[in-house]
């Protein structure tokens, strides 16, 4: 069955309504260098780590400047596992690997995987995502599943696969990639209320939409093939 992670939580409620609509994992965002709503302090991710009930796993989703930054992060946070964004290269990748207690992702971009073939050996998992200019992802984007699934075949590591993702396309998204997990943010996020763009941002900015959140865990793990007797 496939598994999910719920990214970009930045209150209890939205850890609640995770953890209720039965996700396997959740994602709180630290230390980026783009204008996010999902972006949280250091001290307020500890936190949401902590309430985690066993058996969800947390993820620290991050974008550093260094890997000696990306330990100091994992060692305040104390997570399951480290998401890494970013053009960090396969070295600090290992180093990593080998300098944190927690499994390892690395975010590669679904229109170069060549590149991402090289993270293989070093990362615990690799997520492909539509990552924008910087190299972050959360951009909202779907891309070329068939492609994916193709990168995918090649690969020992497990895939996650996000980018665009919502309750609506996930189920097809399972059955054509049949990836690892998959993962989403803005997918599950309730609309922006604001009446007027030139007003201050809405309060609902990254919040996440219980009835979203529960339609997009389900269609997912029920999407994986059943095999033929």
């Amino acid at each position: 069955m496939t598994r999910v992670k719920i990214c970009g939580l930045t209150s209890r409620e939205d850890l609640r309504v995770a953890v209720e609509a039965g996700a396997d994992a959740i994602g709180l965002l630290v230390d980026v260098p783009v204008d996010s709503p999902r972006e949280i302090d250091a001290q307020r991710a500890v936190e949401l780590a902590d309430a985690a009930p066993p058996f969800v796993t947390t993820v620290l989703v991050t974008m550093p400047d260094s890997p000696e930054r990306a330990v100091e992060l994992a060692r305040a946070i104390d997570p399951d596992a480290v998401q890494i964004h970013g053009d960090l290269g396969v070295g600090d990748i290992a180093y990593l690997t080998s300098s944190v207690n927690a499994q390892l992702l690395k975010v590669v971009d679904a229109a170069e995987p060549e590149n991402a073939r090289r993270y293989d050996d070093v990362a615990d998992a690799l997520l492909v995502d539509s990552v924008d200019d910087v190299g972050a992802g959360g951009t909202g984007e779907t891309h070329d599943w068939e492609r994916t699934t193709e990168f995918a075949a090649g690969l020992d590591s497990p895939v996650v696969l996000a980018g665009g993702l919502t309750p609506e396309n996930v189920a097809d998204a399972v059955r054509s990639v049949e990836p690892f997990a998959v993962d989403v943010a803005s997918g599950v996020e309730r609309s922006d209320d604001t009446p007027d763009s030139s007003e201050a941002a809405s309060p609902n900015a990254g919040r996440k939409d219980p009835n979203a959140v529960a339609d997009f865990v389900a269609n997912a793990k029920r999407a994986y093939p059943t095999p033929t007797p």
